[in-house]
C-alpha cells in the first residue's frame, strides 16, 4: 500500500520539484498539492494523506497554523515541516503545533524521501541539532518547568528513564546501549510511554519531558 503524500509550498517550481521527486519513488503517491495554508487544510481534508510535506512560510495561513489545524482534524496525519531557514522559533513552534519532523529545503533528495518514510511510520525526525536547539529554547523559557503532570506518575521507573533518553535526542539503538536492554524492549517502552502520556510521537515526547520538569536543561551563562 502506497504512502499518500500532500505537498504544500507557495513556490510553484519548488512544489512541482518535490512532487516529482516523490512520485518517482516506489510506494509513494502524491495525492494533492497546495500553494497556501488554507488550501492545504482543504486538500488534506479531501485526500486523507499519511504525510503532509509542509512549507513553513506560506500566504493566507502559515505552515505552522495549517499544521495545527490538519493534525487536530486527523491525528493520524504526520506533518514534515520544510523551510529555507534554520530558525529556532520555527523548530519549536512546528513541533508544538504537532509536526513530526523538521527538514531544511536544501537537504539532499534521498534525505527528503527518507524523512517522508520516517514520519509516515510514526517516528519523529529530530536530528541531534534540532533537539539541542529545542533544549536550549526550553532552558530560557519560563514555561519549561510547570511541575510533573499527573500522567507522569503513571510511568514506571524504566519508562521514565526511556523518556529522559528520548528527550536527549537518542535513537532506540542508542537508548538500548545506554540502558543495557534489547532494542525491541526499548521500542516497547517507547510505545507505552507515548500511550500513557497520550502523545503522537517522539517529537511530542521531547516537549513533554521538558515541559513537565522531568528533565531540566542547564542554562548556559
Amino acid at each position: 500500500m502506497s504512502l499518500r503524500v500532500v505537498v504544500a509550498d507557495d513556490q510553484a517550481m519548488v512544489r512541482a520539484g518535490f512532487a516529482a521527486l516523490l512520485r518517482a519513488q516506489d510506494g509513494i503517491e502524491v495525492v494533492g498539492e497546495a500553494q497556501n495554508g488554507e488550501e492545504v487544510v482543504a486538500v488534506a481534508a479531501q485526500t486523507h494523506p499519511d504525510v503532509v510535506l509542509m512549507d513553513v512560510r506560506m500566504p493566507i495561513l502559515d505552515g505552522i497554523e495549517a499544521t495545527r489545524i490538519v493534525v487536530a482534524a486527523d491525528e493520524r496525519v504526520r506533518v514534515l515541516m520544510l523551510t529555507t531557514f534554520d530558525i529556532d522559533e520555527y523548530v519549536f513552534a512546528a513541533i508544538r503545533a504537532g509536526a513530526s519532523g523538521f527538514l531544511l529545503k536544501d537537504a539532499p533528495p534521498d534525505e527528503l524521501v527518507a524523512a517522508v518514510r520516517v514520519v509516515a511510520r510514526g517516528d519523529a525526525l529530530l536530528s541531534p541539532g534540532v533537539t539541542r536547539r529545542m533544549i536550549e529554547r526550553f532552558a530560557s523559557s519560563a514555561t519549561a518547568r510547570q511541575g510533573p503532570p499527573p500522567a507522569l506518575t503513571g510511568l514506571t521507573d524504566r519508562e521514565r528513564e526511556v523518556l529522559i533518553q528520548i528527550a536527549a535526542g537518542r535513537s532506540n539503538t542508542e537508548i538500548a546501549g545506554t540502558l543495557f536492554i534489547a532494542e525491541q524492549t526499548v521500542k516497547s517502552h517507547v510505545s507505552r510511554v507515548l500511550g500513557k502520556l497520550g502523545l503522537r510521537d517522539r517529537a511530542q515526547a521531547v516537549v513533554a519531558a521538558y515541559e513537565s520538569g522531568l528533565v531540566v536543561p542547564a542554562i548556559r551563562e
